[in-house]
Parts: C-alpha cells; structure tokens; sequence
C-alpha cells in the first residue's frame, strides 16, 4: 500500500467515525436522559450514565395521558396508509414497467411530478378538502392524502424493469393470469424493493408530526407523536426524564422494524445498482 493509500484510508476512518458520532450522540443521549432521574438530568456538567437505571420513567410517561389511545391511532393511520400503498403501487409499477400503452409517458411524468413536488404545497387545499367532507374529527385526513406513493411506484418501476421478460412470457404460456403474474413471480422477486419501500413509509408515517398536528382536535384520533409532544405541558418543560422516556418509546418500532428489514433493504439497493 502506498503513502497516498494509507492517508486516503486514514481520512476515510476518520470521516466516518465523525458521521457516527454526529448521528449516535443525540439517540444515546436520548437513551441515557429517559433512565435518569430528575435531579441527574438537571447537573451541570451533564451526567452521561445514570447512576441507577429509572425504568419508572417509562411508566410515568405512559400513565401520563390516553396512550392506548395514541398508540392505536398511530397503528391504524400507518398500516392502512402501507396497505393502501401496496395495492395501488404494486400494479401501478409493473404496468410501468412491463406494458406499453397510450400515455404511457405522460402518467409516468406525472409521477415523477408528484415525487419532487412537497408535501406542504398541497397543505391548504387538502385541508379544505377534508373540511368540506366533514372528516376532520375522524382518522380519515391522516391516511387518505397518502393513500399513493410516487417515489414507491418510481423505485418498484425500476426493480421490476429488471426481472426478465422471458419469466413472464414462459408463465404467460402455461395460461397464467396477469394477476397471478404479479402475486407469484413479481412480488416474491421484488421482495426486497417492497421492504425498503414499506420502512420508508412506515418511518415518515409514524414519525409525522406536522399534518397531525393540524387535522386533529381531539384526543380520540391523535396518534403517538402528538403524545408525546403533549409530555411538556402535562409533566412540565423541566422534566426531560419524563420527556425522553416518551421518545425512546416512539421510537422502538422504528428500530424493530429496522431490524426485520435491513438483509432486504441491503440486496435491494445492491440488485437496482444503487449505492
């Protein structure tokens, strides 16, 4: 190995340990703040391990509000959403992908529209929307204004693109239905895209804050993110054990759903070509 090799090695090392760091601090923080107790949090120099584990905390922040409630609405409002986006995207994506038609590119450009445009431009007018449908104080505005997902349709268009098309014309041959096409050689192969895609959603749907924040009224259809943000004003700003302890709770399933996904997240990105 040469010099140059050696010190390109060197920065590379030292690069990645600052991104970890950068990205681990604030998450161990968050672990070591949520098992200690009120007095530790507020010393100065702050203390990093707690000096008794105060696994009390995670009680006190579950009885501090309806959290069955939070936690069933965020379980409802984010697997109708992936449901709903499944049934849609996935024959949307192989029509895409393996079929020509009139318009083809024009709806395909559209798509691509829908996936760059954000979120917030169409705000108002979905709001209004759902006011004028009367659904505002139902779950409903939190999972139909994501009933389709446009980056999905785009990243399965371009997984199913590279399935061989001598696949699909041997089981046409054996009198196969298009739809059994899809169910049995289609949606097994494109596993691995369908698990990155599903995590995607899952995170932003189960994190969203902000368009919660302004459909919901009531306690009846909020889901966990608002919970936990109301910890502040029911425990108090200066009870960030308590605070902490909340967010260690929302975010769980977002790290087992991680774990159970991350083998097909990988042999999706290295099967597209996408590093």
């Amino acid at each position: 190995m040469t010099k140059h090799s050696y010190v390109t090695t060197f920065i590379n090392g030292v690069l990645k340990i600052i991104l970890l760091f950068i990205f681990l601090v604030p998450f161990l923080w968050m672990i070591s703040t949520s098992l200690q107790t009120l007095e530790e949090t507020l010393t100065v120099p702050p203390t990093l391990i707690p000096e008794s584990l105060q696994w009390g905390n995670f009680l006190e922040a579950l009885s501090s509000g309806p959290f069955g409630t939070y936690f069933r609405n965020s379980i409802i409002v984010t697997f109708s959403i992936m449901l709903i986006q499944l049934i849609i995207m996935i024959p949307a994506a192989y029509a895409f992908a393996k079929y020509d038609f009139f318009g083809k590119k024009f709806l395909f450009s559209c798509i691509l529209i829908a996936f760059m445009i954000p979120g917030q431009v169409t705000f108002i007018p979905v709001y209004l929307m759902m006011a004028d449908w009367d659904l505002i104080y139902t779950l409903w505005p939190q999972i139909l204004p994501f009933m389709t997902n446009a980056f999905g349709i785009f990243l399965l268009r371009q997984y199913i693109m590279q399935i061989p098309d001598e696949l699909l014309d041997a089981a046409r041959l054996d009198n196969s239905s298009e739809w059994k096409i899809i169910w049995k050689i289609v949606v097994p192969m494109a596993k691995p895209a369908l698990a990155t895609i599903m995590l995607f959603s899952f995170v932003s749907h189960w994190n969203d804050y902000f368009w919660p924040l302004i459909m919901t009224n009531t306690e009846e259809v909020r889901p966990l993110t608002i919970g936990i943000s109301m910890l502040r004003e029911v425990e108090g700003i200066a009870n960030w054990h308590i605070i902490m302890a909340g967010n260690v709770i929302l975010v769980v399933p977002i790290l087992l759903a991680y774990i159970f996904s991350a083998k097909y997240i990988l042999r999706a990105f290295v099967y597209s070509g996408i590093k």
